[in-house]
């Protein structure tokens, strides 16, 4: 699985903690929308898309299955997020691991 497009769309500051939604391009024949970039209690992070089952319960409409997956989604994300408004937003909450980090690079700028 490549991850062949990030785009991130800003949201309004009324939206109170989402600071950008995302749609994600796997191998230029599949899209995921509305990913969230969220602020949380340590940090930004990314959330998936989800819709409410119950009165405060959600469930995850999409997601990866793998922490190989998780990882390189988020990292993803997250470079986008941060080319955004560098200077203006805050760091993930967590260290993204390397090696992937620059693949994904290369498949964001091809």
């Amino acid at each position: 699985m490549q991850i062949t497009d990030v785009r991130v769309r800003k949201a309004s500051s009324s939206e109170g903690k989402v600071k950008a939604y995302c749609s994600v391009v796997l191998d230029e024949m599949f899209v995921i929308h509305e990913i969230r970039v969220v602020e949380g209690a340590h940090g930004v992070f990314v959330s998936m898309p989800r819709r409410k089952t119950g009165e405060s319960e959600f469930r995850d409409l999409a997601h990866p299955i793998t922490a190989e997956a998780r990882t390189m989604l988020q990292s993803a994300v997250m470079q986008a997020y941060l080319k955004l408004e560098p200077q203006q937003v805050d760091q993930p909450q967590e260290p993204q691991e390397g090696g992937e980090v620059e693949e994904q690079q290369e498949s964001l700028t091809a």
